[in-house]
């Protein structure tokens, strides 16, 4: 097992490992320990009780945080005519055709969101292998292909996060930075986790959310009390 440094072995000092937090509680502590002289992200990671090697019980989807996720997000747009002004004026960093494919190509890829209308997939197509792997490739079901491109750019600049299970089931994201109120992250959390529930497979048997935990950039993770991921019902 790896040895825990100075700082993580102190803030550990601070945490219950058998405990399950209230998220109100572990967010709270989360803040309180991180001491470094960045602006941690705060991070959420939820085993799910899935295979997703097999396609009915594949969790993917996109969510639009309500406080952002604190986190500056280049776009690019493939785009042509009229929807490059759109994509321009909604914020995209970059906007191109032909053109930025081939940088695309050549290795440039400075952006975090890729997105395109619906008339540039054949354009977009021949970049599946480059962009796939890093998650960038435009996709219907995400909302990145789209003919309304400005309200896609507005998306992903306002804090829309991407979720894909991996292979062993668990999903994370980043949900906001350590220096965000504690209400505006568990806020975020409970958006993220009710994603996540909307977007249980078909195939998905048993239960569903099994494990949750919560952790900053550089902190320690705490495990979550799953009964206290639901925002509380309105009197």
């Amino acid at each position: 097992m790896a040895k825990l440094g100075k700082r993580l072995t102190d803030a550990y000092k601070n945490v219950n490992r058998e405990s399950f937090y209230n998220l109100e509680a572990a967010v709270a502590l989360l803040k309180s320990l991180s001491k470094t002289k960045f602006d941690e992200t705060i991070e959420v990671a939820m085993n799910l009780g899935i295979d997703p090697r097999h396609a009915d019980q594949m969790v993917r989807g996109v969510v639009n945080l309500p406080n952002g996720t604190g986190k500056t997000v280049r776009v690019a747009v493939f785009a042509r005519g009229a929807k490059v002004d759109e994509a321009l004026a909604a914020g995209a960093d970059v906007v191109g055709g032909d053109d930025l494919a081939e940088a695309i190509l050549g290795g440039k890829i400075d952006f975090d969101r890729c997105i395109a209308s619906p008339d540039m997939m054949g354009v977009v197509g021949k970049l599946g292998k480059v962009l796939g792997p890093r998650g960038l490739m435009p996709n219907p079901k995400l909302g990145t292909v789209t003919p309304n491109v400005a309200d896609a750019v507005k998306a992903a600049k306002a804090g829309a996060v991407e979720f894909r299970a991996e292979k062993t089931g668990i999903v994370h994201a980043g949900v906001g930075k350590a220096s965000f109120s504690e209400q505006a992250l568990v806020e975020n959390i409970r958006a993220f986790v009710e994603a996540i529930t909307r977007a249980k497979p078909t195939g998905a048997k048993g239960q569903y959310i099994e494990k949750v935990s919560l952790s900053s950039t550089m902190g320690p993770g705490l495990k979550l009390d799953l009964s206290t991921l639901s925002a509380p019902a309105s009197a």
